[in-house]
C-alpha cells in the first residue's frame, strides 16, 4: 500500500470537508451559484487526482486502502461538477476496479448515475434523486426500470424502493424538525 498517497487522498477530502463546514457556518452556503472558495478547491483536488491516476490508474483499495479509496471517489463523483469529462473517464477506470474487487461497487453505481444525469440521461442504479413538486424525493429519469434492482443488488445497493423510503423518512424528519423550530 502507498501509505503517502493514502494519506494524500484522506487530507484533500478533509480539507474539503473543513471548507464545506466553514462555509456553512458562515452562512455562505447554501448558496444559488457554485462558491468561488469551493470551486477553487474541487477544481485543485480534481487536478491533483488525475495527476494520480495518469501515475497508478485508478488510486483502489489496493494501492491506497480503503479510506483513502473511498476519498478519491468522493473528490471525482460529489465535487468534480466542473469536469463531466474526467467523471466519465473515472467511470470507466471504476468498473475495472470494482471488476477486480478493487473499489466498492456502490461507488460506480454513484458515478456512472451521475455523470449520465448531468448529461441528460436516464439513470442506470437510481441513485441520482430530484424533489418533485411538493418537495419530496423522487429519482431521475432510469433507463429500464423493471430491471433497476436487480442491477442494485449486482453492486450491492438495496432496493429503489427501500432507498427511497430512506430519503422519504429523511425528509419527514427534517420538515418535523424545522417546524419544531419555527
Amino acid at each position: 500500500m502507498n501509505q503517502s498517497l493514502a494519506d494524500e487522498l484522506v487530507m484533500m477530502l478533509l480539507e474539503d470537508q473543513r471548507l464545506l463546514q466553514r462555509l456553512f457556518d458562515s452562512g455562505e452556503l447554501p448558496s444559488d451559484s457554485y462558491h468561488p472558495r469551493l470551486k477553487a478547491l474541487h477544481q485543485r483536488n480534481a487536478s491533483r487526482l488525475k495527476e494520480i491516476i495518469r501515475a497508478h490508474c485508478w488510486p483502489g483499495i489496493s494501492l491506497v486502502g480503503e479510506e483513502a479509496s473511498k476519498a478519491a471517489w468522493l473528490v471525482v463523483a460529489q465535487h468534480s461538477v466542473s469536469g463531466a469529462g474526467f467523471m466519465a473517464e473515472c467511470v470507466h477506470l471504476l468498473e475495472e476496479a470494482v471488476a477486480k474487487d478493487d473499489a466498492e461497487g456502490w461507488q460506480l453505481a454513484f458515478l456512472q448515475d451521475r455523470v449520465r444525469t448531468l448529461a441528460g440521461e436516464p439513470q442506470y442504479y437510481g441513485t441520482q434523486f430530484d424533489v418533485d413538486e411538493n418537495g419530496w424525493p423522487t429519482p431521475f429519469p432510469i433507463k429500464d426500470p423493471a430491471s433497476v434492482n436487480e442491477r442494485r443488488a449486482q453492486l450491492g445497493l438495496d432496493s429503489l424502493e427501500e432507498r427511497l423510503g430512506q430519503m422519504t423518512e429523511q425528509e419527514r424528519k427534517r420538515r418535523a424538525n424545522s417546524q419544531h423550530a419555527s
